[in-house]
């Protein structure tokens, strides 16, 4: 077979590809391998396509799919149980009954212990410091001896008062008998009227010098009765103020010892003048009111006495009146000059509806607590206080006896919000620290139903 070539003339077959015909001249020749280039940037285009859609769809329906997650993998229409409009969680919180009982009412000051009486013990006399008979902080009874001052200049006067005394006595004793011998003669005319006068003005004399040297023996044993010290009232001794050997005087500013009376003591506190009028009317009919001290804390109570009396006037710079109350003090708890807080109680409110003080809120409304719903909800309320003893509150009105009050977990509630009420117990519980490896329901635990992540 032939085979016409390009000018028609016969040409024998060839087993190998026809050359591909030389472009016509003038035009480049297209560059090798331009076609897989191709392939590969039209791959990479493809690629970006497919990432940027994945990420969007991913995207937008990422939020569903956390719903599902957060609701247990339970599935179900948009809005309902489970869903991502199911709405917020309850609150868990903590609530108390309103009660009905007897309010005790008080009233707290501030107050300082002073002692029943403070002596400053001085020596009497002049003299030596001999001996001390007390120990330091002891308790001592009136009339112990604490000290003694060296007698011997007072035995000496003692025994110079007591010869005076025999000499005038002495004295007195003749002068008597000669006015009875005079007195005879003058009846027998044998001594004139005016000797015998003379006689019984002297006889006067004597007797007054002899009164005169009894006081002063009085008054010298006296002096040696002073050389013993004694306690003018019971009391706890303080620290020594002199040493034996030392030579005391009368006119010492400090003393020998101060004893301070603690049994019983006494409390100075100050109280509004605008409760004055209430305490009155209990003193004025006769009642005691009982007062409690309480340590700086105000947690501990130290002893309880009643009110002594009431200062006869207010202090105008702060408009509180000084009142006084006394303690038995058996137990020493109270020590001069401590620093107490005072609760006097005043009166008693009978049948009073009383709410926890922690349920309590204060706001623009004034003030205002969380009424627990039967359908787990909460109501605000405004209410109006009266009393409190602290842990209690007395309300006025606002409120009902067996209404249950939220008294924990107040910070994120409103009206109307949604509530779970638990126990204490069961709240300490959740927040317990967890072993490794347990798992727990509740608040702050892993629900039922949920997939761990």
């Amino acid at each position: 077979m032939t085979v016409n070539g390009p000018h028609g003339a016969d040409q024998p077959p060839s087993s190998t590809s026809p050359t591909p015909a030389a472009p016509p001249p003038g035009r480049p020749e297209p560059p090798r391998g331009g076609r897989g280039k191709r392939w590969i940037v039209g791959g990479v285009l493809i690629l970006i396509v497919a990432s940027i859609a994945g990420t969007i769809y991913y995207r937008l329906h990422q939020p569903a799919a956390n719903a599902q997650g957060q609701g247990g993998g339970r599935r179900g229409p948009p809005g309902g149980p489970g869903g991502a409009g199911g709405g917020a969680p309850a609150t868990p919180v903590t609530a108390a009954p309103v009660t009905t009982g007897d309010l005790p009412v008080y009233l707290n000051g501030l107050g300082t212990v002073t002692p029943a009486a403070s002596v400053i013990v001085h020596s009497r006399v002049d003299g030596q410091l001999m001996k001390v008979h007390f120990t330091e902080g002891q308790m001592v009874k009136a009339g112990a001896l604490l000290a003694e001052i060296d007698p011997r200049p007072f035995q000496v006067q003692v025994t110079q008062m007591e010869g005076q005394l025999a000499r005038d006595q002495a004295l007195l004793r003749n002068a008597r008998l000669d006015l009875a011998r005079y007195q005879t003669l003058m009846q027998q005319d044998s001594i004139a009227k005016q000797t015998v006068d003379t006689q019984a003005s002297l006889v006067h004399q004597y007797e007054g010098t002899v009164k005169a040297d009894q006081g002063q023996l009085d008054n010298a044993r006296l002096q040696l009765t002073y050389a013993n010290v004694t306690a003018p009232v019971s009391g706890r001794v303080g620290l020594r103020q002199v040493d034996p050997g030392n030579i005391v005087h009368a006119s010492d500013t400090n003393g020998i010892v101060i004893i301070n009376q603690v049994q019983p003591i006494s409390v100075l506190y100050t109280m509004p003048e605008d409760n004055l009028q209430s305490v009155l009317g209990r003193m004025n009919a006769g009642e005691p009111l009982p007062v409690d001290a309480f340590d700086r804390a105000g947690k501990n109570k130290l002893a309880a006495g009643k009110l002594l009396t009431v200062d006869n006037q207010i202090d105008t710079t702060t408009g509180t009146v000084k009142l006084k109350a006394e303690f038995a003090n058996e137990n020493g708890a109270l020590f001069p000059n401590q620093f107490v807080n005072v609760k006097m109680l005043v009166d008693t409110l009978k049948g009073a509806t009383l709410i926890p003080a922690a349920a309590v809120q204060r706001g623009t409304q004034g003030s205002f607590v969380y009424s627990v719903q039967p359908d787990n909800t909460v109501k605000l309320k405004v209410v109006k206080l009266g009393a409190t003893d602290g842990n209690h509150v007395a309300v006025e009105s606002g409120v009902a006896a067996g209404e249950q009050l939220v008294v924990d977990g107040l910070d994120k509630l409103r009206d109307g919000a949604k509530v779970e009420v638990i126990t204490a117990a069961s709240r300490n519980a959740a927040i317990a620290p967890r072993q490794p490896g347990e798992r727990r329901n509740g608040q702050g635990g892993q629900r039922h139903g949920q997939q761990p992540k």
